[in-house]
């Protein structure tokens, strides 16, 4: 059945293949939502696990989520550096993780922050140690590997979150390597972590005594921030008193997690109406932002949908047209012993050849063209996209799609399977 099957789509080369075309499209339409959408759910729940409550500067809750978590964004501005010491006194409060922003290293951000921001992604380093003094960084696995850094190696961060030549270098507080995080799949692969004093240094801002452990009441020893002040004595004689006087030490965004429920019934509310700061929950705004794309991804599937309906209408067309026109033949097998059952399955199974032959085809087309935009757009690679990742939900398209092919050839199948032979070979002769 199958080599007949395989000479009848022969026959007929140019329907064959719009109908292969046809339901190639819509595999590769439905492959590629669903590949964006699913992989992007995971990431933006993976990147955010850990992290009940995002605080920064007034603005747009979506924006700050973006910035702070995703790093997908610019900040919405500063807040004061008390905020640390706010909530850290707060017995609702679990942990309270500073981020300071503001630099880059040829566009992967240098972030800012304390060694338990690692924690929240249990990113792990390969090699290394952990940042312990200001202008030390680790730095994450894609960093590495993409611009082939190593243990030891100095550089120098640019002013920016994006690679711009004109934004200006701070040569007078490079960084040194000395730790790189192992693979994790989050947004620690593509950062440059350092602690938030190193922002500071980078900026000229005059920190001593004002760190962020100093802040949350703890004993803590900053003579190594301080002789790495005195180090860098000589950049900020060249900044004036008032200038110093304006720029206080700041931070970016608080990333905070609670220690009960009651924490996210009073603490957003808290920070929203009595402070100058905003209070954005990562999953209310996380699920805004896709139940906004996936209006998008929802049209766009109905369109694939009905463009496979349409290709499986083109197979019953084209499969009932051939029937009809191989009407002679067929009851000329059926002379020569082969059962209707063989019959129809050679129309079914033509069906279901060129179902399958378009659910293939599109596979590889959809995975081709998400390769192809992987490569061209960096914001796929900074999601950490995988454009060859099969997802469980495409075999599901798959077989819908055979599916079709069976529904469109089966028509025609009855149709021969219920021939009168003597009155078809008459017609015939």
């Amino acid at each position: 059945m199958i080599g007949l099957a395989l000479a009848y789509l022969r026959d007929r080369p140019l329907m064959t293949a719009l109908n292969i075309l046809l339901l190639a499209l819509a595999v590769a339409t439905l492959v590629m939502l669903l590949s964006v959408s699913t992989q992007l759910g995971e990431r933006f729940e993976r990147d955010a696990q850990g992290i009940d409550l995002v605080v920064g500067a007034k603005g747009s809750p979506l924006q700050l989520i973006l910035s702070s978590i995703y790093q997908m964004d610019t900040p919405t501005g500063n807040i004061p550096l008390e905020s640390v010491a706010l909530l850290r006194r707060d017995p609702s409060v679990r942990q309270a993780i500073p981020l300071a922003m503001g630099d880059n290293f040829r566009g992967y951000r240098i972030v800012g922050t304390e060694p338990s921001y690692l924690t929240l992604q249990n990113a792990k380093l390969a090699k290394g140690r952990m940042f312990g003094k200001a202008q030390e960084v680790v730095i994450g696995a894609r960093v590495a590997q993409e611009l082939g850094m190593d243990l030891g190696q100095r550089f120098v961060g640019s002013h920016g979150l994006v690679a711009d030549g004109a934004a200006g270098e701070h040569e007078h507080s490079p960084f040194t390597t000395v730790g790189i995080l192992a693979p994790t799949g989050s947004v620690m692969d593509r950062l440059i972590l350092t602690p938030v004093e190193s922002v500071w240094d980078a900026h000229g801002i005059d920190h001593d005594h004002h760190g962020t452990q100093a802040h949350e009441g703890e004993d803590t020893d900053h003579h190594e921030a301080g002789a790495h002040q005195d180090e860098h004595e000589h950049e900020h004689e060249a900044v004036s008193l008032t200038e110093h006087e304006e720029m206080k030490p700041e931070i970016t965004a608080l990333l905070v997690s609670y220690k009960s429920a009651f924490g996210a019934v009073r603490i957003p509310s808290m920070i929203n109406r009595q402070t100058n700061m905003q209070a954005a929950v990562p999953a209310i705004e996380t699920a805004r932002l896709l139940s906004l794309l996936g209006v998008g991804i929802d049209g766009a599937q109905l369109f694939a949908w009905l463009l496979a309906a349409t290709g499986g209408l083109s197979i019953f067309v084209a499969l009932l047209a051939a029937a009809s026109a191989r009407e002679g033949d067929l009851a000329l097998l059926r002379v020569m012993g082969a059962s209707r059952v063989q019959v129809l399955g050679t129309i079914v199974v033509e069906g279901l050849l060129i179902a399958a032959i378009g659910a293939i085809a599109g596979l590889v087309l959809g995975h081709g063209i998400l390769a192809l935009a992987r490569a061209n757009f960096a914001q796929l690679r900074d999601l950490g996209f995988d454009p060859l990742a099969l997802l469980p939900g495409e075999w599901g398209i798959v077989l819908a799609v055979l599916g079709i092919g069976f529904v469109a050839a089966i028509i025609p199948a009855i149709r021969v399977f219920r021939l009168d032979l003597a009155d078809t070979l008459s017609r015939s002769s």
